[in-house]
C-alpha cells in the first residue's frame, strides 16, 4: 500500500479490505488513488488533502483563494491539463507551480516540466476543487483557440453600415482579409477537430461559433457581435449564394482543396432570425463511404442481412432514423459496394451530400418542378438497376418507388421514424396499400449514432447490480465470465473521453409473416413483437451489447436509446 493509504488504515478512516478495493478500482480504470477516493465517497476531499500535506510536507493551498496566472498557460495544452489533472498556478523565475491533488502524481510533474522547459513545484489543493478549476481553464482556453494569424479577434476594426441591409458596409479587401482569414481558419480547425457541422449564430448581444463534434454541440468563439453581417456576407460569396437576399432561407455548397488530391465540400444553409442570418455548414467528406461496411458499427448478423439484400435484383431497402444520425453514409456505403462498371445506379437527393464517381447523382429542384417524384420518373426510362431517393416524404413519391421495387430494380431510400416496424406503418398511413408493403420492402434499417469511448482511457464503471438490470441487462449478461462495462474519462487522446462515434442499428428483414402482418392491418406494436420473437434485436439492445462490448457507457447508450 502507498503512504497516503498506510496513513488513511492507520487513522482508522478506511478499513483494510476498503483500501486494497479502491486500490485495484483506481488501478483498473487508470485514475488517481486521490480522485478515486472522493469519487466513492470514502472520505472528504478537504480532510484527503490535509492528510496528504501532513502525510507528504506538500504545501496545502485553498485554490479558491487564488486565481491561476493566464502566463503560467503559455506552454501548457488544454489536453496536457486534463490529461495529468493538474493545472499551472504561477511562475517564480524558472520554478512552475503546479496544483495536484495527489502529491504521488510525478508524472504530471515531469510532464509540465517537459512542457515548460521550468523547475516543477507540486502545491497541494482539494479534489472537488482542482476538478472545477480544471473544467474553467479548459473552456478558457478553448475559446482563445481560433485567432487568427497575429490578428487578435476581439481587436479586428469593424465598421458599421446601414442597418437596413444588415450592418455591412462596404469594405476594401485590405479590410476584409481578417474576416477571410477567419473564416478560412474556423474552417480549417473544424475539419481537424473532426466537426461535423459549424453554427454561426448572431444574437442581440453576441455571436457565437459551434461545432458538433461526436454529436454534440460545443460553443467553440465568440467573435464580437458586430462582425456577424460580415461573416453571413463572406460565408455566402464563397457558397455563390444571392447577398442581397436576407429574407429567405438559401442553400448552397463550398468546395475547400486541402491538397492536390484532397478536398472537403462544405453543405451551406442560411436561416433568417431576428438579429441576423444564422448560417450552418455541414461538413461532407466523401471518404466516409468509402472505410466499407465493417467500419460502420454493424454486427456480424446485421451485416449479413444488409449484403444479402443489396444483393438481391429488386426490392425496397428503407433506412430510417433523425437528422445527423448516418443515414446518407449508411446508403452510400451500400452503393459504393454495388458500384461496378455492369450497374446503372441513379441517385436523386435534396442535396447530393457525397460525390461518387460512377453514380448518376441528381439534385432535386422542387422550383423548376424537378420533385423527387419527377426524378424518379425519369430514372426509369433511363434504364436504371439501382435507385437511390434521398427521402420518401409524400404518396406520389411512395408510389413511385414501390413501383420501381416491384418491376425489377433495388429501390434505396430513407423515412423519419423511431424505429423499423414503425417505418412500416408510416408507409402505410402515407396511403401506400398494404400489399404494396408487404410484396417490395425487403430490408429496413433504423439507426442512431452514438460517441464512442476513447479506448486509451476508459475506466471500469462500478453499478450495482439492480442498477443494471433496470438498464436493460439480464442476469444471463451479468452472470457471464468477465463482464465489464467502462465510462468515460478523458485524456490528451480524446474530447472528454470519447473518440470518433460508432453505429447503433436495428436490422429487420420483413419475413412472411411480417408480412402476413401487413396485409392484416396489423399496428407497430404486433410487428416488433414479431420481429422480437424472430431474434430481431430492437435499437436499445443493440446499444447495450455494444456496452457489454466495451466501446459505449451507459450514459451514451441512454442518450440515444431511452425515450
Amino acid at each position: 500500500m502507498s503512504g497516503l493509504v498506510r496513513r488513511l488504515v492507520g487513522d482508522q478512516l478506511l478499513t483494510e479490505e476498503q483500501a486494497r478495493d479502491v486500490l485495484g478500482k483506481a488501478q483498473r480504470g487508470g485514475k488517481p488513488l486521490v480522485t478515486q477516493l472522493v469519487d466513492d465517497k470514502l472520505i472528504g476531499a478537504a480532510r484527503l488533502a490535509e492528510i496528504a500535506s501532513a502525510e507528504f510536507g506538500t504545501p496545502l493551498l485553498d485554490l479558491n483563494s487564488v486565481e491561476p496566472d493566464s502566463n503560467s498557460f503559455k506552454e501548457i495544452s488544454e489536453k496536457l491539463i486534463r490529461a495529468q489533472h493538474a493545472i499551472p498556478l504561477y511562475k517564480r523565475g524558472r520554478k512552475l507551480y503546479v496544483a495536484v491533488s495527489d502529491p504521488t502524481n510525478l508524472q504530471a510533474l515531469d510532464e509540465f516540466k517537459f512542457a515548460s522547459g521550468m523547475v516543477t513545484e507540486p502545491i497541494l489543493v482539494e479534489e472537488d476543487k482542482l476538478a472545477k478549476a480544471i473544467e474553467s481553464a479548459a473552456s478558457a482556453m478553448q475559446s482563445a483557440t481560433l485567432n487568427v494569424g497575429d490578428v487578435e479577434l476581439e481587436n479586428l476594426e469593424v465598421t458599421g453600415g446601414d442597418e437596413e441591409v444588415g450592418g455591412e458596409a462596404v469594405t476594401s479587401d485590405e479590410e476584409d482579409a481578417p474576416i477571410i482569414r477567419y473564416v478560412n481558419k474556423v474552417m480549417l480547425d473544424a475539419i481537424n477537430r473532426g466537426a461535423s457541422d459549424i453554427h454561426f449564430e448572431p444574437y442581440e448581444k453576441k455571436y457565437r461559433v459551434r461545432y458538433r463534434m461526436d454529436g454534440e454541440l460545443k460553443e467553440m468563439n465568440a467573435p464580437p457581435v458586430q462582425m456577424g453581417g460580415r461573416l453571413a456576407a463572406r460565408l455566402k460569396v464563397m457558397a455563390r449564394l444571392d447577398l442581397a437576399e436576407r429574407r429567405i432561407p438559401q442553400d448552397g455548397r463550398i468546395k475547400l482543396k486541402l491538397s492536390a488530391n484532397k478536398s472537403i465540400d462544405f453543405r451551406v444553409s442560411t436561416c433568417p432570425t431576428m438579429w441576423g442570418e444564422k448560417i450552418v455548414m455541414r461538413i461532407l467528406d466523401a471518404s466516409a463511404a468509402m472505410l466499407g461496411i465493417d467500419s460502420l458499427g454493424y454486427e456480424p448478423e446485421q451485416k449479413e442481412l444488409y449484403m444479402k439484400a443489396l444483393g438481391r435484383p429488386q426490392g425496397m431497402i428503407l433506412v430510417t432514423g433523425p437528422t445527423g444520425s448516418g443515414k446518407t453514409v449508411s446508403l452510400y456505403t451500400g452503393l459504393n459496394i454495388l458500384n461496378t462498371e455492369d450497374v446503372n445506379i441513379s441517385t436523386a437527393e435534396d442535396p447530393c451530400e457525397i460525390n461518387l464517381p460512377g453514380i448518376n447523382q441528381v439534385n432535386v429542384n422542387p422550383k423548376v418542378g424537378l420533385t423527387f417524384a419527377a426524378a424518379l420518373k425519369a430514372f426509369l426510362r433511363q434504364d436504371p438497376d439501382v435507385i437511390m431517393v434521398g427521402e420518401i416524404r409524400d404518396l406520389e413519391t411512395a408510389e413511385i418507388a414501390v413501383k420501381a421495387a416491384q418491376t425489377g430494380h433495388l429501390v434505396l431510400s430513407t423515412l423519419h421514424t423511431n424505429d423499423a416496424p414503425q417505418t412500416l406503418t408510416r408507409l402505410l398511413n402515407m396511403g401506400v396499400p398494404a400489399y404494396n408493403v408487404a410484396s417490395c420492402v425487403t430490408l429496413i434499417i433504423a439507426q442512431r449514432l452514438a460517441r464512442r469511448l476513447c479506448k486509451f482511457c476508459k475506466m471500469v464503471d462500478d453499478v450495482p447490480r439492480d442498477e443494471l438490470l433496470r438498464e436493460g441487462f439480464t442476469e444471463e449478461d451479468i452472470a457471464r465470465p468477465g463482464f465489464v462495462i467502462y465510462k468515460a474519462r478523458g485524456c490528451d487522446q480524446c474530447n472528454e473521453g470519447y473518440k470518433g462515434r460508432t453505429g447503433i442499428y436495428q436490422v429487420m428483414p420483413v419475413s412472411d409473416t411480417i408480412a402476413r402482418i401487413i396485409m392484416e392491418d396489423g399496428n407497430a406494436i404486433m410487428i416488433a413483437d414479431q420481429a422480437r420473437k424472430e431474434g430481431i434485436s430492437d435499437l436499445r439492445q443493440s446499444a447495450l451489447k455494444k456496452v457489454r462490448d466495451g466501446l459505449l457507457d451507459l450514459t451514451e447508450a441512454n442518450r440515444v436509446t431511452v425515450d
